[in-house]
């Protein structure tokens, strides 16, 4: 039987490359250019420059806009990430904040996290230039803002629900944009 493949082989190997022809895809909404266009030998416009060096997420809420957000839980740092609970009322959802300082926004786009099963969007928050991403098909599940805050360094904000069906995709998106705004604000002001 050398040289052929059987049945079963032959509807999996169908299966495995039409998977593969969907990598690559130029989707529109897959991956998008910085509002800006800026290439890599221009500069990203921002309003300033907001290095996330020496911060650390969880001094980004204070507690009035922790109270702003709904949360009413400690928050719970593991590096440079920190989860702001809300837990005590329905829906649960939990904020994530990450201060990333080894890749900018084009590391979501191009680079090393870009997904072709995640629709990526160019934003603006708060002057500073932006990308959301979520997953388009399914329950919504999360969204992500990612804010390029200075050269080479992004504010990543996503908001998970815990309670199922609880949120549509466009809430998600709007409380995690919230929460990225409300991080900046403190961001500039330690500034």
């Amino acid at each position: 039987m050398t040289g052929t493949i059987p049945a079963r082989n032959q509807v999996l190997l169908m299966v495995v490359l039409l998977g593969l022809s969907g990598c690559g895809s130029t989707e529109p909404g897959l991956a998008v250019p910085m509002p800006d266009s800026a290439g890599p030998s221009e500069p990203v416009q921002r309003p300033e420059e907001l290095p996330l060096d020496d911060v650390h997420p969880c001094s980004l809420l204070s507690g009035a806009q922790l109270d702003e957000l709904g949360v009413n839980s400690k928050p719970r740092p593991a590096g440079r990430v920190c989860s702001f609970d809300v837990d005590r009322a329905r829906p649960y959802y939990s904020h994530v904040l990450e201060t990333i300082t080894d890749a900018d926004l084009h590391a979501w786009i191009d680079g090393a996290y870009a997904s072709t099963t995640v629709r990526t969007r160019s934003a603006d928050v708060a002057g500073f230039p932006a990308l959301t991403r979520f997953r388009e098909r399914g329950t919504p599940g999360d969204c992500e803002t990612l804010v390029s805050v200075a050269r080479g360094q992004t504010l990543r904000s996503q908001l998970y629900p815990i309670t199922r069906d609880a949120f549509d995709q466009q809430e998600l998106c709007a409380l995690s944009a919230k929460a990225a705004t409300l991080a900046l604000r403190t961001l500039r002001a330690k500034g």
